[in-house]
C-alpha cells in the first residue's frame, strides 16, 4: 500500500489560503513559538544562512522551538553545498595516473556528488518549511478582511459604545 502525501503544517495551509477548503485542525499541537537560537557549532556559512532564514520563518509563524533540528539540517546542507561547489572550481573532473600501467584516467571529482547530495537534502528540507518557489507561489498572507471574527469585533465595539 502506497503512503499518501505528508500533511502540511496548519500555518502553511493558512498562508496558502487553505486551498482544499477542508476544516483546519482544531486541537493541533502548538509548540512554543520561541525562535530557537543559532547553534554555536555552526561554521560561518551555516550561521549566515540561519540568520538569513530563521527570522523570516519565525515571523511567518512556521518556525518554533521544536523545529531547530530540521533548520539545522538545512543550514548544514547549505554550508556543505557552498563549500563543495567552491572546491569544484572550473572543472568537474580530475586526471590521475592509474597503477603500474601509467595510463591517464579521468574521473569525476568527489565534490560533484557532495554538491548533488547536499542540493537534494536542501530541496527536501526546504519543502518542510515551504521555502521552494512553487510553495511560495501558492502562499499569501492572510489579510484582516479574511478574518471571520473581524466583523464580530467591530460589531461588539460599536454596540458597547452605544451602551456607554
Amino acid at each position: 500500500m502506497k503512503p499518501g502525501n505528508k500533511p502540511k503544517p496548519t500555518e502553511l495551509k493558512k498562508l496558502e489560503g487553505n486551498p482544499g477548503k477542508r476544516p483546519l485542525p482544531i486541537n493541533e499541537i502548538k509548540p512554543d513559538p520561541t525562535m530557537p537560537a543559532c547553534p554555536r557549532w555552526f561554521d560561518k556559512i551555516a550561521r549566515a544562512e540561519w540568520k538569513r532564514v530563521a527570522p523570516e520563518l519565525h515571523r511567518l509563524g512556521i518556525l518554533t522551538s521544536v523545529d531547530h533540528a530540521v533548520l539545522e539540517g538545512y543550514c548544514v546542507s547549505y554550508s556543505m553545498f557552498v563549500r563543495a561547489a567552491r572546491e569544484i572550481g572550473e572543472s568537474f573532473v580530475y586526471d590521475f595516473i592509474e597503477g603500474k600501467s601509467f595510463k591517464l584516467k579521468r574521473t569525476k571529482k568527489p565534490e560533484v556528488s557532495i554538491v548533488r547530495d547536499a542540493l537534494n537534502q536542501i530541496r527536501l528540507l526546504c519543502a518542510e518549511f515551504g521555502l521552494t518557489p512553487s510553495s511560495r507561489g501558492r502562499m499569501s498572507m492572510p489579510s484582516e478582511k479574511d478574518d471571520p471574527f473581524e466583523g464580530l469585533l467591530e460589531y461588539c465595539n460599536k454596540s458597547t459604545k452605544k451602551d456607554v
